[in-house]
């Protein structure tokens, strides 16, 4: 059984840095895409970055904000995203998935974890 586990969010302050983790198991190996998404109260799921599990090639650019980093550590079977200049626009539910195509779209991925929280406050 797949299992997507994201952790490391919390409350920081505007300006600050943050790396979320998403412990990947159980991935089929067609399903060679992991990728980055949040939610904000009353928006629809907003993609952030996407990688290529097998070889670490990031979607392009890295990710939709510059701010942004997505990077992989294979042996580790994690994701991350690493966050800085942290903005309370960035206040969302952040959100791990896997699926088998390089995309944005949200339908096209296949499995989710359960989201962590990052609070941004001003």
């Amino acid at each position: 059984q797949v299992h997507l586990v994201e952790s490391g969010g919390r409350v920081v302050q505007t300006g600050d840095s943050l790396r979320l983790s998403c412990a990947v198991s159980e991935l089929p190996r067609s399903t060679n895409v992991t990728a980055w998404f949040r939610q904000a109260p009353g928006n629809e799921r907003e993609f952030l970055a996407a990688i290529r599990w097998g070889d670490g090639i990031p979607s392009s650019p890295n990710s939709i904000f510059g701010r942004f980093t997505i990077s992989r550590d294979y042996a580790r079977k994690t994701v991350f995203l690493y966050m800085k200049n942290l903005e309370p626009e960035d206040t969302a539910v952040y959100y791990c998935a896997a699926g088998s195509v390089f995309t944005r779209f949200a339908s096209e991925y296949d499995y989710w974890g359960q989201g962590t929280q990052v609070t941004v406050s001003s």
